[in-house]
């Protein structure tokens, strides 16, 4: 019996510092305002999309410099949360107190904004070892990974120590999330990868189609079938313009749909779509996925899912709250013979249930994720 799994770790040992805050829903003060960690995700999205124009208009430039002084970049290139790198040429001045955009376009200057990082909380990393072990799949995907050796240190250091066993095998491709927040995937034997696929810089009318990256894994079972998985971060809906955020998550599901169908046209029949699909199972953007004639099966339709209490995989589990995913191809979904929803680890906000299973624990500091792990049994 084979166990695949989807787990939104939200970083292992460093994240967005934003991220982090224990209050950062409530706000955090950022040049003497009271900005909450949304308005600087969105402040921050909002920057780096006016930043990237080849030309900044005299309006451009005016927003610019209200969205850094927001950020608290008004006095110096680093603010609590925000960092403005420069490398070459210059893009403000900051002269008796005032900030002033003089770069006229993206190609009078070299540079970029990045979100600062912080540690994680050890024990919140410890938790989501527990979490890991207990879930004891052979195969699964990892979301909101920061990179590859985070992943191989996690592994060996935090993983092996408490589970008494490690993954064989750790993969991971940068995806376009400046946060560092890709997916990657870890196997242990006899499940080895055979080879990977990025498809980061596809485009769909011009326009970057995947926030992070359709993470392609290929995978030779043990009666030589081959396994595919299709690895997801959709773009969130937490921050941003909301029908932006559903039209650029209706065309990942488009070209998510795309690629599966290549591959089954290819002569795979065994494909999983998987990860965090950031919308619930009735709304528009994830259409192409669940309805639309598409015949990928989700994980909650095996008899006997064990859903755990709740319908939902992130905070309190709310049914507006499933956007986690085992998709499934019809060959798949046949030999599947359980899975389920395991929440132990999650903080679900003042309403959830702290670490159900791990009573130990009691500080939502030391939250594993807010997410669930999602899993399957098959039989191979």
């Amino acid at each position: 019996m084979l166990r695949l799994a989807s787990y939104n770790v939200e970083n292992l040992f460093e994240r967005a510092k934003i991220l982090n805050a224990n209050e950062w829903v409530n706000g955090n003060e950022l040049e003497n305002r009271n900005l909450s960690g949304r308005e600087v995700l969105e402040g921050f999205a909002q920057l780096n999309s006016l930043l990237a124009k080849p030309t900044y208009s005299s309006t451009d430039k005016i927003e610019i410099e209200r969205l850094m002084e927001a950020l608290g970049l008004k006095k110096s290139d680093e603010s609590t949360y925000v960092l403005l790198r420069r490398n070459r040429g210059t893009l403000v001045t900051r002269r008796n107190g005032e900030l002033k955009v003089v770069a006229n376009g993206r190609e009078d200057w070299i540079g970029w904004i990045e979100l600062t990082t912080e540690a994680v909380n050890e024990h919140a990393t410890q938790n989501t070892a527990r979490v890991i072990r207990n879930v004891d799949a052979q195969i699964m995907v990892v979301v909101e990974a920061e990179h590859r050796p985070s992943l191989v240190r996690f592994n060996k250091q935090v993983l092996n120590p408490i589970a008494n066993w490690r993954f064989d095998h750790v993969r991971l491709m940068d995806g376009n999330d400046t946060r560092g927040i890709d997916v990657g995937l870890f196997t242990r034997a006899p499940y080895t990868i055979d080879f990977m696929r990025s498809h980061v810089d596809e485009t769909v009318d011009g326009v970057q189609v995947f926030s992070r990256d359709c993470a392609e894994f290929h995978i030779t079972l043990p009666n030589g079938r081959k396994l595919v998985l299709l690895a997801n971060h959709f773009k969130s809906k937490g921050y941003g313009n909301p029908a932006d955020n559903d039209a650029l998550r209706k065309k990942q599901a488009k070209r998510v749909r795309e690629i599966y169908e290549g591959l089954r046209a290819s002569s795979v029949d065994l494909i999983a779509v998987m990860g965090d699909l950031n919308d619930s199972p009735d709304r528009d953007p994830l259409s192409p996925l669940l309805a639309e004639g598409s015949d990928l099966k989700d994980a909650s339709e095996i008899e006997g899912f064990d859903f755990a209490g709740r319908p939902g995989t992130w905070g309190n589990g709310e049914a507006k709250d499933k956007i986690d995913y085992i998709l499934m191809s019809p060959a798949l979904f046949q030999i599947a013979r359980g899975g389920g929803i395991y929440r132990a680890g999650v903080w679900g906000g003042k309403n959830g249930t702290l670490f159900p299973h791990l009573p130990e624990i009691t500080n939502p500091a030391h939250a594993a994720s807010d997410h669930a792990a999602i899993y399957v049994d098959l039989d191979i």
